[in-house]
């Protein structure tokens, strides 16, 4: 078994490529800037006794997008099985200040990058293979990693947003589109990793405020990775993993009881 994870080098790309090793895969870490990470990452797959390689690509370029899966299946030796589209460009604008290269960087990487790499899975991916009542099994799995602000709208963060919504609509669709043989869903985090933006109280009181009271980890990303990878009659699914914070409900204009 075989895996690609973008942005692997650092954070939750690199949890969910060392959960692909622990679950027996062979692994491609992706990198653009995280070199060291990613070296990182690779010396610790192979302590794991599985193979891996480090691979740089520019995701706002397209021909190195396009390259990137084929030198992966070209390094491990056969196949990507599994696709985690991972890399994410996240930067602040709103209505007002969006500027037409906040909206390529954002389409770019969040949506324009995760399409190719899945067309590029589904032309070398295996055939279904019969389960023991005669059924397909898909042998080809991607993982979009998302936001749950596509369940929860607001006016930050604009142009993310929209790449993300859009990256939502191309996990259904993309299923639709290349079952039986491939499944894809995605992963919706909450406040699971400090954003640059943020300081530690800011991070710690957004955690609070969700339904739960608390926010997810790292480990609990790689557990809805690792539930994707076994539930093989699960496709066109959004995973939130986010505390409930997309549930959240206590605005000015909920009264309570009168």
């Amino acid at each position: 078994m075989r895996a690609l994870v973008t942005g692997a080098g650092a954070r939750l790309g690199r949890a969910m490529a060392l959960k692909l090793a622990e679950r027996g895969h062979d692994v491609a870490v992706h990198y653009n800037g995280s070199r060291e990470g990613a070296e990182e990452v690779v010396r610790e797959i192979e302590g794991m006794g599985r193979r891996a390689v480090a691979l740089q690509a520019d995701l706002l370029d397209e021909g190195a997008t396009a390259a990137l899966l084929p030198k992966a299946a070209e390094a491990l030796g056969g196949p990507i099985t599994v696709l985690v589209n991972s890399a994410s460009i996240f930067e602040y604008d709103n209505i007002s200040t969006a500027t037409r290269e906040k909206w390529d960087r954002h389409f770019g990487s969040n949506l324009r990058a995760p399409f190719l790499l899945i067309q590029a899975l589904a032309k070398q991916v295996p055939e279904p293979v019969k389960d023991g009542n005669g059924e397909p099994v898909a042998q080809g799995l991607v993982v979009n990693m998302i936001d749950q602000r596509v369940r929860k709208l607001t006016p930050e963060f604009m142009t993310y947003t929209l790449a993300k919504a859009g990256l939502w609509t191309l996990t259904q669709t993309a299923a639709q589109a290349l079952a039986p043989r491939v499944r894809v869903n995605g992963i919706g985090p909450g406040p699971t990793v400090r954003g640059h933006r943020q300081s530690e109280s800011h991070f710690a009181r957004q955690r609070a405020a969700t339904v739960l009271g608390r926010g997810s980890n790292p480990e609990d990303i790689v557990a809805a990775l690792g539930y994707l990878l076994d539930a093989k009659a699960v496709t066109g699914e959004l995973l939130l993993v986010d505390g409930g914070q997309h549930l959240g409900w206590r605005t000015p204009d909920i009264l309570g009881p009168g």
